[in-house]
């Protein structure tokens, strides 16, 4: 495993990461071999949030954490709050960065993952009638209570990160945001200039330029999905060229296609941090290998082709 530091933070994590969305699923024991298996893999960092499973996937992880006795000084929790869903139905009704609901989701989070305090928490998704005076009260009791250590956002563009900087005295650390070989918007655009075909649309604020003139880290969710949730691209007929050209590097690096698509977000300079999704432990172990894999911009460039891209 290679470790990175998060943004100007001083936090040397791993630069593979573990989402612990989906192990709500899982029972007390396949939850602690989940972890193990991280842990084991080099993993030192874990994400997950106050509306994962409502909030059944935090305490789980928490629970998977004292069974192994793992030692709080030894590895990074995230969590993510500002989501507010309806308590009957799970729907999403509204985002809410008020500082009461802030306040209280953040010390539900830390109930469920049975610690004092969380090294990163991050605005979820933006909320238009955010009040900025709200907000820096809010991360400025949270922070001086001890309970936050490091702040970010998730799924927030540039213009999104200055206006909510603006207020609050905290740096920005880390922007969540879906990439991967099978999401490469972000990079499209950055080809794509001067020219009026839809790759050169820029939907999201020049985010990969931005975050590196910011210093901010890009943390990579959904690392093998096309599209927003509609599938995996490995071993999709509907990629053929693409698994064909990951299957050549796999045997090449003597690893797998998942480690090699994890390498190719990895290679990038902007150094992002991947965040796994898996609850497979094996799956684990062969996607954290790709930490060690090093690409060449010619392998790069031949993957990001082969994922369906044009060189203008």
């Amino acid at each position: 495993m290679r470790y990175a530091r998060l943004g100007t933070s001083g936090v040397n994590a791993s630069r593979v990461a573990l989402g612990v969305m989906r192990i709500a699923d899982k029972s007390g024991e396949e939850a602690a071999e989940v972890v193990r298996t991280a842990l084991d893999s080099g993993i030192n960092f874990f994400d997950s949030a106050d509306g994962y499973a409502g909030g059944e996937s935090s305490r789980r992880f928490g629970t998977a954490l004292k069974d192994l006795h793992v030692q709080r000084e030894n590895i990074f929790i995230q969590t993510k709050f500002g989501i507010y869903r309806d308590e009957e139905s799970g729907e999403i009704t509204r985002y809410d960065f008020s500082k009461d609901h802030l306040i209280a989701a953040l010390d539900g989070e830390l109930e469920r993952l049975q610690t004092d305090y969380v090294d990163f928490v991050l605005l979820h998704r933006p909320d238009t009638l955010v009040e900025l005076d709200q907000l820096a009260e809010a991360f400025n009791e949270l922070q001086s209570s001890g309970k936050v250590r490091h702040f970010g956002v998730s799924n927030v563009n540039p213009m999104q990160v200055e206006l909510l900087q603006s207020a609050v005295s905290q740096k920005l650390e880390v922007n969540q945001l879906q990439f991967g070989l099978g999401h490469t918007g972000m990079v499209q655009q950055e080809f794509h200039v001067n020219m009026i075909d839809k790759p050169s649309i820029d939907h999201d604020g020049g985010l990969i330029s931005y975050s590196r003139l910011k210093h901010m880290t890009i943390q990579a969710w959904s690392p093998f999905q096309y599209g927003f949730f509609e599938g995996v691209f490995l071993d999709n007929p509907k990629f053929p060229e693409l698994n064909e050209a990951l299957d050549r590097l796999a045997e090449e690096y003597h690893v797998t296609k998942s480690a090699i698509a994890v390498a190719w977000i990895l290679r990038h300079p902007a150094h992002m941090q991947v965040l796994l999704g898996s609850m497979t432990p094996s799956r684990i172990s062969d996607m954290a290998a790709g930490a060690e894999v090093e690409l060449s911009a010619s392998q790069w460039y031949g993957l990001y082709c082969a994922a369906g891209n044009d060189l203008p």
